[in-house]
């Protein structure tokens, strides 16, 4: 499970703090390491306090934006202090563990945000899961190595492995599933059902019904299928109900 598990940090901002994640991560196992841009992680303070796990952070990989760090995972939990309305149905790290050791196969990652301020909101709607630690509401804010420790330690527990193998299945891949919910946005506008000026806040309840379904490849291409033909149906469109 270790191999296809990977951690990702969107723009982490201290390097320090870079290097303590991935001494985290090595404590219990976990050595891939994803970057969405942020600060130098091979500055002398993320080696300072990598310590032994160097070699996490020399062989980090290094991406232009989120969606390019998913394209090939079946999984991939968005971690968040903050709610509110597009931060629904949190899951907590045992959950997590147990979702993600669920999976026949495929790549999953842990999604972690800037120091300061975490995902935005755009962010969590291209994970499949959001979660989020249980702490103090007098100071629930948690440092960003802390909160990786968490995730991992949990998912290193034997205890998170006991689930029914009969129910794990191959999910379909990030990058199988974002063209899809572009061509169902494209489809849904032609049609008049999203509205133009703010199409994201219908496209985000869609995600969130879809990731719930845990759709595999053949899933994704039959709905495919079917907004290819309907744009092929609605091409005379004129963009308003008919009346009788």
């Amino acid at each position: 499970m270790h191999d296809s598990l990977a951690i990702v940090l969107v723009e982490p901002q201290s390097p320090g703090n870079i290097g303590m994640v991935c001494r985290a991560m090595k404590n219990m196992g976990i050595h891939r390491l994803r970057l969405v841009k942020g600060c130098d992680r091979l500055h002398p303070e993320a080696l300072k306090f990598a310590v032994s796990a160097r070699d996490l952070l020399e062989q980090a990989q290094l991406f232009p934006s989120l969606e390019a760090a998913l394209a090939d995972t079946t999984i991939s939990v968005a971690t968040t202090r903050r709610t509110g309305k597009y931060r629904r149905e949190l899951m907590t790290p045992p959950q997590v563990a147990r979702m993600i050791h669920q999976q026949a196969g495929g790549m999953a990652a842990l999604v972690f945000g800037r120091e300061d301020h975490g995902l935005t909101t755009d962010e969590l709607s291209r994970c499949t899961l959001q979660a989020t630690i249980p702490s103090s509401s007098d100071y629930g804010s948690l440092n960003l190595a802390q909160s990786v420790l968490i995730f991992c330690y949990e998912l290193f527990s034997g205890t998170a492995g006991e689930v029914d193998d009969t129910a794990r299945r191959q999910l379909a891949a990030s990058g199988e599933l974002e063209p899809l919910f572009d061509q169902m946005q494209a489809t849904l506008l032609s049609i008049g059902y999203l509205n133009p000026q703010n199409p994201d806040h219908i496209m985000r309840s869609l995600r969130r019904i879809l990731f719930r379904s845990g759709l595999d490849s053949r899933e994704a291409a039959l709905l495919r299928g079917m907004f290819s033909q309907i744009d092929w149906a609605a091409r005379n469109f004129d963009g308003r109900k008919k009346t009788r």
